[in-house]
């Protein structure tokens, strides 16, 4: 891509303002804590601790926003605390007196902030929020004594937020139960794909935010509703049933009255996990279609279905049960699984036991949560992250030195000019740089039109209305509520809101609106220009690193299938750690993968060896891949069942040549297959699984369309 449609791209970008579910209840509790907090500070300490008190309660109403899963009363007080120890150093330092002492401490801040991106985006927003803050609230106080002060009415700005959250709290556990209702949801869309396309694909996301949702502090896991407990577990089991039913290659055949049974077990299966997401979302009992559950009880599934479609019909209807049973906020998690009817018949046919699958699932998600450390145990594993980015070819080290060098030169070249305010330049760059370029690009466009706009508004209000200290500080809350409400739908419509929120804010203090309109606007440009011309000197391109990130997938997705394969040679049932870790290893570095394509699409650079023709062909090879192996999981031989010597063979082979081709895909070469080749070749006729043969030849046949899209096209011979 060009650098000017590189440049239109993000641009369109970043003034797009998307249509997104509000939260106006949660925008309220956070502007009335911003509202406390002003109208306590400014009648008991006048403007100047006000203004410092609203920077800490709204910086820390902003932290409960993000997309993290810990608590938010915790988010606000680690934003408030950090923010006031920021403040009080940078004064300490000598922002008025001693300019370079307080540039050195920016630097050094404002580089350990972008290593603090490491830890993950939540952290790392926090971070650059606190440097930008602290740019304004350094230049408040006028000595120690005021800055502790003012650090202290910071921190009391964290605390107030917080204890709103714990006193008026909104949707109790809101965000752990959409995720796992989306995840629920999106097995029931893969569901109904099935019916009619049996190899659909299936994005692997939903099942991972569900999986860090489910991650819970000691203190979490003593009050989390029952009906997040084991679900999500019970989803990931799901998926390869699903698939292993409809895929003619291991399932019903493609026409006839086994598929039509098929499509409508398809169809009740994507009913009944709508019905729990619903459930689950809303905290209300399920409420079954009778259609669904009919389907699901019918006898003629073992008349239709036989061999490994009616293993996969029978293990479908007991984890639907389960997850039923599991979702359900009236239901207690009983130790005897089967005491009630279930939607499904739960049994194998001519037994009177219920299978394996059901038994396990229940007792195996439930008696197990993930564990989140506290934010104390968190501190030196973030510290770690960040020590093991300083290489030279980390993106997280090549941002933390692009911020520094800008924001830097933004507070020198903001003193410098004849425009007061000069902090808000740097101000500027520190908020819209991110790690990637389209984000950086985007916000930068974003940032200014959204301050022009938001200048523009308040500048009108502000001369019409000519309001007093009481009458802005109601204008600046007003504005923070319209931030905290539009924040999701696109920055270009926040920056709007928090752009007249500083103009009303400082108007509180004694600054007149002429001293802030074309001093921001311009300062702003100059800060945005700074975050693009830094990126375009020194970039972290992800588009030379898009064959990394493919290789990553190969190996993992080898290990994965290797580590399925090998338990036909040692059967110990459907529940398999090594599987599951292999697993949770592939898909993490797919979404990696389709993470690092998406920011690689706008990048304004050539792809440099992988084409995206190139590159969608050899995502779908390996989505191919990975599903073949999900398909094998879905029928691992029970314990105790017969094994399969040359599996193990087998396994350690694809462990092997997908390692190796790994390395050839780094290496910019087609990777080649012979050896696995010849040992599918030698071990076929050893392998009695039907599907353990028929999965060994499709594996073989996903790599082989994975080396023919990384196989440059020959150039055209010319006629004679």
């Amino acid at each position: 891509m060009s650098w000017l449609r590189a440049l239109k791209a993000t641009a369109r970008s970043g003034l797009t303002v998307e249509r997104r579910r509000l939260e106006p209840l949660v925008a309220a509790r956070a502007a009335l804590g911003l509202a406390l907090v002003v109208g306590a500070t400014l009648a008991l300490f006048g403007p100047g601790a006000a203004i410092s008190s609203a920077f800490g309660a709204f910086q820390a109403a902003i932290a409960t926003f993000q997309r993290s899963w810990r608590p938010r009363p915790t988010l606000a007080l680690a934003s408030g605390a950090s923010l006031a120890v920021s403040t009080f150093l940078g004064y300490v330092t000598g922002a008025g007196s001693h300019p370079a002492l307080f540039l050195a401490l920016l630097a050094v801040w404002t580089f350990l902030s972008g290593l603090a991106w490491a830890a993950g985006p939540t952290v790392g927003i926090i971070a650059s929020s606190n440097v930008a803050m602290m740019l304004v609230t350094v230049t408040l106080p006028t000595s120690v004594a005021e800055a502790a002060g003012h650090a202290a009415m910071i921190a009391v700005g964290g605390l107030v937020q917080a204890a709103l959250v714990v006193l008026l709290p909104v949707r109790r556990w809101g965000a752990q139960r959409d995720a796992l209702a989306d995840a629920l949801a999106a097995e029931a869309d893969y569901a109904r794909r099935l019916r009619h396309d049996p190899t659909a694909a299936f994005d692997p996301v939903p099942l991972m935010t569900a999986r860090s949702a489910a991650a819970v502090t000691p203190r979490q896991a003593r009050r989390r509703p029952a009906e997040l407990h084991g679900a999500r577990g019970l989803a990931e089991r799901i998926r390869p049933v699903l698939a292993s039913l409809a895929d003619p290659a291991v399932g019903a055949s493609a026409e006839g009255p086994a598929r039509d049974q098929v499509r409508e077990l398809l169809a009740a299966a994507a009913s009944v996990q709508d019905a729990a997401a619903h459930a689950i979302r809303h905290g209300e009992p399920v409420d079954l279609p009778p259609a669904a559950v009919a389907a699901l009880r019918t006898p003629d599934t073992g008349a239709l279905l036989g061999g490994a479609p009616r293993r996969a019909a029978v293990r479908l209807a007991a984890l639907l049960d389960d997850v039923v049973e599991t979702a359900d906020p009236r239901t207690e998690t009983r130790t005897e699984p089967g005491t009630e009817p279930g939607i499904g018949p739960g049994t194998e046919p001519g037994t009177g036991s219920r299978t394996e699958s059901g038994t396990r699932s229940r007792t195996e998600s439930t008696a197990q949560a993930r564990a989140r450390p506290t934010l104390l145990r968190l501190t030196p594993v973030v510290l770690a992250r960040m020590r093991a980015e300083l290489r030279p070819d980390s993106p997280v080290l090549r941002h933390a030195v692009r911020v520094t060098a800008v924001t830097a030169t933004g507070y020198v070249l903001g003193s410098a000019l004849p425009l007061g305010h000069g902090y808000w330049a740097p101000m500027a760059s520190v908020m819209v740089m991110r790690p990637d370029f389209s984000q950086t690009y985007s916000r930068s466009v974003a940032r200014f039109g959204g301050t022009l706009v938001g200048v523009a508004l308040a500048t009108a209000v502000v001369e019409v209305a000519d309001p007093g200290v009481y009458a802005s500080a109601a204008l600046a809350v007003a504005c923070a509520f319209g931030m905290y409400l539009l924040m999701r739908t696109g920055y270009a419509a926040s920056q709007v809101c928090v752009s007249a929120y500083v103009v009303f804010l400082l108007g509180m203090g004694g600054s007149a609106w002429t001293q802030t309109v074309f001093e921001r606007v311009v300062l702003t440009l100059v800060g945005g220009v700074l975050a693009m011309l830094a990126y375009a000197v020194y970039p972290a391109w992800e588009t030379p690193r898009l064959r990394g990130r493919l290789a990553d997938w190969l190996v993992t997705d080898g290990r994965y299938a290797a580590s399925v394969v090998a338990h036909y040679a040692d059967p110990a049932g459907p529940v398999c750690a090594d599987v599951r870790e292999a697993l949770l290893a592939t898909r993490a570095t797919r979404i990696a993968w389709q993470e690092a394509l998406d920011r690689a699409t706008h990048e304004p650079v050539r792809h440099r060896g992988l084409s995206r023709a190139a590159a969608d062909d050899a995502e779908h090879a390996l989505a191919q891949f990975g599903r073949v192996a999900m398909l094998m999981e879905a029928h691992l031989p029970e314990r105790g069942a017969p094994p399969v010597p040359a599996a193990a063979t087998l396994a350690e082979a694809l462990r092997r040549s997908t390692e190796r081709g790994g390395k050839a895909v780094r290496e910019r070469r087609a990777p080649e297959w012979d050896e696995l080749r010849e040992t599918v070749a030698a071990c076929a006729p050893l392998l009695e699984d039907p599907l353990l043969r028929k999965g060994a030849g499709l594996l073989l046949d996903a790599l082989d369309d994975l080396s023919e899209s990384l196989t440059p096209n020959p150039a055209p011979q010319p006629h004679p």
